[in-house]
């Protein structure tokens, strides 16, 4: 099997380990090495780099921590299935999915135009008593089950169908009611599957899931959208950028 063109810089500050698992990184998002692809083992990889066998593992061993390598007894090590990878912005998972050449599919679960929930009318500004439309969906990328979406939106978006959030996002039907979100407060924690997640995302129980609480406001500041939503772990990704101030 070929082995992936890398060039490190002995002479940078960065650990040679860090380098290598960046630049095998790049490598997966360029397209150059694709899921399923079986990389060297350990010993050629790290004799057509020149560096130490201890070294070329930590490298691989912080990629597999990562999930982007997954390492088996007799298959050896290979590039995973590719994680959705998200940016901290603005966007829905449909947009995000469509953005990453990925296919996205939806399966509506549930559809309620008359849902009383306490905590999210808190979320949403509106009385505990009245009336929101709540949204439960399934969210697929290339045929696998990827999150649970769970959203609730103010009673004016109650005329939402079944078939326009399977073949639509979010977001654009918001948008084509005059609602687009224009900012949004976001909580991301980490949560165990229970038996019903468990079973729609083809995990086992207690697996570890992303759990995204989010509420956004349109452009005039009115609350549009308070959302609870799971993500498998090991699909999925949350990237941020952050600056010395």
């Amino acid at each position: 099997m070929p082995v992936p063109r890398i060039e490190i810089d002995r002479s940078s500050p960065v650990p040679l380990y860090f380098q290598i698992s960046r630049l095998i990184e790049e490598s997966v998002d360029r397209g150059d090495l694709t899921p399923g692809e079986r990389l060297p083992n350990e010993i050629e990889f790290a004799e057509s780099l020149a560096i130490s066998r201890p070294t070329m593992r930590k490298a691989l061993d912080h990629l597999v921590d990562k999930g982007l390598l997954t390492r088996k007894q007799g298959v050896g090590t290979r590039v995973a299935n590719a994680q959705v990878r998200r940016r901290v912005a603005l966007t829905s998972l449909f947009e995000d999915l469509a953005a990453a050449g990925r296919r996205p599919e939806t399966q509506v679960l549930k559809l309620d135009p008359a849902c009383h929930d306490r905590h999210a009318a808190r979320g949403l500004g509106l009385h505990s008593d009245g009336p929101m439309l709540y949204v439960e969906r399934l969210r697929l990328a290339d045929g696998s089950p990827l999150a649970i979406l769970r959203n609730w939106l103010p009673p004016r978006f109650a005329g939402f169908t079944a078939t326009e959030l399977e073949s639509t996002g979010l977001y654009h039907l918001l948008a084509q009611r005059h609602g687009r979100p224009a900012v949004a407060k976001q909580r991301i924690t980490a949560v165990p599957a229970g038996a019903t997640e468990a079973r729609l995302l083809g995990v086992k129980r207690n697996a570890p899931l992303i759990s995204m609480q989010r509420t956004a406001f349109d452009a005039s500041g009115q609350t549009v959208e308070f959302a609870d939503n799971l993500y498998r772990a090991d699909a999925y990704a949350i990237e941020v950028t952050v600056f010395n101030r």
